[in-house]
């Protein structure tokens, strides 16, 4: 269900916060909401702590100045938390309450679908106003073609891959590399074929450990010294990293294996001018978008377009993997 506020309800303070995981490209949202405010003439405070500081009343009234700096930071100025108050009726009250003190009667909440859900439920109880902006390394919200921090993250894993590829190649050496994703293997996939790994593993294929020692197979029989896998951290495969890189051993003796959890590095780093920008538009358009009397939908940008998609839809549903890019895989792994 979509709320569209009534037109009488003029917003005159929106709160902003960080929620879940942190990504490349928030504190680039957050300075773009508070300076939209203030070119609206509408108050802003920071939230500190996600949903954790609306219980506890942890915030700040923000300005242009207060957000001088920052575009260019990873992580989130605003901090971020999980907070399990805020998944009960009295932490939520509470939380509500506390924006009333504050006289801030509208919410931008950064963050994936574990925020999103908690926005969503508090906009329901409560109908108070609230746009969410996709804010997770893993590109994994249906609604949008892409979240803030995935681009950077791509980027700072192809970077390492490619090191890594320097060792492997000097000592003939097979390693595997386990990426973030959770569920999805948009980051597995698109750095793999960008950093020319010779096998990738990803939830949304159940490739099989008998089909990945068949390929390894091909590659030694190739002529290939070296080799990468990358490996989603969801992979469907019934195995860990270093169970595959065992299993690999076991029935491949002549591969010498390494494995590489990449594991934080990823979050982390200054985001990417495509991750700027794009925080930037969502900011933008999130607080303009209250201002317009729109809640309980998230920002997303499809086709280059930044559009308005249904909270419950984007938590519900699952972005889809290309599966072009499966295929180009394939070819090129040859």
């Amino acid at each position: 269900m979509i709320f569209v506020l009534p037109k009488t309800n003029k917003i005159k303070n929106i709160g902003d916060l960080t929620s879940g995981g942190d990504a490349p490209g928030m504190n680039a949202a957050v300075r773009a909401v508070v300076r939209t405010c203030v070119f609206h003439n509408v108050g802003c405070f920071g939230i500190y702590q996600g949903y954790q500081g609306l219980i506890d009343n942890n915030m700040d009234s923000m300005n242009a100045r207060s957000v001088k700096d920052i575009i260019n930071k990873g992580g989130t100025i605003l901090k971020s938390a999980r907070c399990l108050e805020f998944r009960t009726t009295e932490g939520r009250k509470t939380a509500h309450e506390n924006l009333i003190k504050n006289n801030i009667d509208g919410l931008v909440v950064v963050g994936g679908d574990g925020s999103f859900t908690g926005a969503m439920i508090f906009q329901k109880e409560f109908y108070f106003p609230v746009i969410g902006i996709p804010g997770t390394i893993d590109n994994d919200i249906q609604g949008t073609r892409f979240t803030l921090g995935y681009d950077t993250a791509l980027n700072t894993v192809i970077d390492a891959i490619d090191k890594i590829r320097d060792t492997a190649s000097s000592h003939n050496r097979l390693f595997i590399v386990e990426v973030m994703g959770r569920d999805a293997g948009h980051i597995a996939l698109n750095a793999g074929i960008g950093a020319g790994a010779e096998e990738i593993l990803i939830p949304e294929e159940n490739m099989g450990l008998d089909r990945l020692l068949e390929s390894l197979k091909r590659s030694e029989k190739s002529g290939k010294s070296s080799s990468i896998v990358v490996v989603a951290e969801g992979d469907k495969s019934g195995e860990n990293v270093f169970e595959i890189a065992s299993y690999i051993e076991n029935n491949l003796p002549y591969y010498e294996v390494r494995v590489s959890v990449l594991g934080h590095m990823q979050r982390g780093g200054t985001p990417s001018c495509f991750d700027r920008v794009l925080a930037s538009r969502m900011g933008v358009f999130a607080v303009e978008s209250l201002l317009e009397n729109n809640s309980n939908k998230m920002v997303g940008i499809i086709d280059e377009t930044l559009k308005l998609f249904p909270l419950e839809e984007a938590i519900k549903g699952k972005s889809q993997i290309n599966e072009n890019l499966i295929r180009v895989s394939d070819i090129l792994s040859i």
